[in-house]
């Protein structure tokens, strides 16, 4: 199962979860305070994913290692690559 199908199977869960429980089809009669609760859950939820988003971005930025190696080797290319160009003619 790709990636992309596990969201949009979790969110048709929240998302059927959410609505049989606002609406209530299946004559729960839930107390007022819960549906206050859950009425205003999408909201909710879409903060938590952004803070979540956030920081993980965050933190994968912060952690981002640098590869040197293949660093001295692309200057090395680029190197190689004016040297050709220059023989053909181009000039920088």
């Amino acid at each position: 199962m790709t990636k992309l199908l596990e969201w949009l199977l979790g969110s048709a869960m929240v998302g059927i979860t959410w609505g049989l429980l606002t609406f209530d089809v299946l004559d729960l009669q839930l107390p007022q305070a819960y549906r206050e609760v859950v009425w205003p859950m999408p909201v909710y939820l879409l903060m938590v994913f952004g803070c979540y988003s956030l920081a993980t971005v965050g933190y994968r930025v912060a952690t981002f290692n640098d590869c040197e190696d293949a660093a001295k080797e692309l200057q090395a290319q680029i190197i190689e690559a004016r040297a050709d160009l220059e023989k053909k003619g181009l000039k920088f």
